[in-house]
C-alpha cells in the first residue's frame, strides 16, 4: 500500500485518534474483537483485546479466515515510515465469510465468502471517487493505522472479525481458495491496477517484472495470462529455476551480472519494478526499447535516483501506481478466478507472526505469508 496514503491519513487524522484513544480500545464501541497488535517500534506484535463498532445499515460484519502478511505491515509495525499509531493491528488481505449484514445492504448475504483489501472508506462524493478511484481519495480511510468517520481508531485483519461498510467489500470467486487468494488482496491489485491502467497487457510484448517476491511472482502471473512474454529480473540466481519452471516466465536475467545485463540492452517492452530496497533505476531503464515504460509499486524507504538522458532520448515513461479502486480490485478478482491465478503461500499459525515478520524482512519467503486466522487465533 501507499507510504504517502499512510502519511497522508496520519496527518489529517492523528490529533482526533490521540483524543479518541482516551478510551480504551476495548470500551471503544460494543463488539468485543481479538487480535494481535503492536505496541512500540519494535514491531513485536502479542494478543490484544479491542472492540469493532455495531453492525450499521450498510455495513457487513465478516468472520476473518485467512489474512495475508503484507511488506507495508512490516513497515507500519516497527514505524518504518515514521507514523505508526499504537497499539496497531495490522493486516489488509482479509478473505472470511460474512456472518451479519445491515438493513440495506443488498450485495451480500450471510454465508458469503468476502474479501477485504486496503482501504475501508472514502468520501465517496469527489472526483476521484466519482471515477471508482476510491484509493486515490484524499479522505482514504486504510483498513488498519487510519481513522474512521466516527473518529475511532481501524484495526486490521491479524484479528477475529471486521465490521466494513458494503461498498468496500469484495466478491470473492468460488474457485479461488481463501489462503493462497488472501494476498490478491494487496499484492494482486497492486501491480493489476498498474499493468491496466499503462496498457501493459499486450499479447506478445516483451514484460520485465523485477524483483521476484510476493508482488513480482503475481505480476508474472498475470503477465503470462496477458499473452506476454516475460524475463524476471532479479539478484537472487537460485530464483531462476522457480521462475522458470514453477512460475512460467520464459526467462530470467540476473541484475548482478553485467554482462547479461549489457546484453539485454534495449528488449523489453516494458518492466513492473516491485523492489522494495534503494535499487538503481538506470540499468532498467536501459532494458527497455524506444517508448519503453518502468512503473515503479516499490516502496523504498528512500529516495531513488532518477536518470534523464535514457528518459529524454529514448522517450521513455516512469510512472507509478497505488493499489486499485474498488469496481478494479474487484475485477482483478475475477480475472483471477477465471485464469486460476493465486499467490504461492506459506501458512503460518497466528502466533508464529513475529518469526515471520523477521524472515521477511530478510525476503525469506515464497512468496507470501498467509496467517491462518480462524484456526489459530484464540484469546
Amino acid at each position: 500500500m501507499s507510504k504517502a496514503g499512510f502519511k497522508q491519513s496520519y496527518h489529517l487524522h492523528c490529533h482526533r485518534v490521540v483524543e479518541k484513544m482516551a478510551v480504551s480500545p476495548e470500551e471503544e464501541h460494543p463488539q468485543k474483537a481479538f487480535g494481535w497488535a503492536a505496541r512500540d517500534k519494535s514491531g513485536i506484535l502479542s494478543p490484544f483485546n479491542f472492540s469493532r463498532r455495531e453492525n450499521g445499515v450498510e455495513d457487513v460484519t465478516v468472520k476473518i479466515l485467512y489474512c495475508g502478511v503484507c511488506h507495508s505491515d512490516l513497515h507500519a509495525a516497527r514505524n518504518e515510515w515514521g507514523f505508526s499509531l499504537y497499539p496497531l493491528v495490522p493486516g489488509h488481505e482479509i478473505v472470511g465469510v460474512v456472518i451479519k449484514t445491515g438493513s440495506k445492504v443488498e450485495k451480500f448475504k450471510v454465508g458469503d465468502r468476502v474479501g477485504v483489501g486496503v482501504i475501508v472508506g472514502s468520501c465517496m462524493s469527489c472526483d476521484n471517487c466519482n471515477q471508482d478511484l476510491e484509493n486515490y481519495c484524499p479522505k482514504t480511510i486504510f483498513t488498519y493505522n487510519s481513522q474512521y468517520h466516527d473518529g475511532t481508531r481501524t484495526y486490521g485483519g491479524y484479528s477475529d472479525m471486521v465490521v466494513v461498510h458494503q461498498h468496500y467489500v469484495l466478491r470473492f470467486p468460488d474457485n479461488i481458495p481463501s489462503d493462497s487468494g488472501a494476498p490478491l488482496l494487496c499484492a494482486g491489485i497492486t501491480v493489476y491496477s498498474p499493468m491496466k491502467y499503462y496498457g501493459i497487457v499486450d499479447a506478445g510484448k516483451h514484460l520485465g517484472v523485477a524483483g521476484l517476491g510476493g508482488l513480482g511472482h503475481i505480476a508474472v502471473k498475470f503477465g503470462k495470462a496477458f499473452g506476454m512474454k516475460v524475463t524476471v529480473i532479479s539478484s537472487s540466481p537460485k530464483k531462476e529455476h522457480e521462475a522458470i519452471c514453477k512460475l512460467g516466465a520464459d526467462s530470467f536475467l540476473p541484475s548482478n551480472d553485467p554482462g547479461k545485463i549489457k546484453a539485454a540492452t534495449g528488449t523489453m517492452d516494458y518492466i513492473i519494478d516491485t523492489v522494495s530496497a534503494v535499487h538503481a533505476l538506470a540499468p532498467l531503464l536501459n532494458l527497455l526499447k524506444f517508448n519503453g515504460k518502468l512503473i515503479t509499486v516499490g516502496l523504498p524507504d528512500k529516495p531513488l535516483e532518477l536518470p534523464i538522458f535514457p528518459l529524454v532520448l529514448g522517450r521513455k515513461l516512469v510512472g507509478g501506481s497505488d493499489i486499485g479502486g474498488m469496481k478494479e480490485t474487484q475485477e482483478m478478482l475475477d480475472f483471477c478466478g477465471e485464469h486460476n491465478i493465486t499467490a504461492d503461500i506459506e501458512l503460518i499459525k497466528m502466533d508464529y507472526i513475529n518469526t515471520a515478520m523477521e524472515r521477511l524482512s530478510k525476503s525469506d519467503v515464497r512468496y507470501r505469508f498467509v496467517i491462518d486466522v480462524a484456526n489459530s487465533l484464540s484469546s
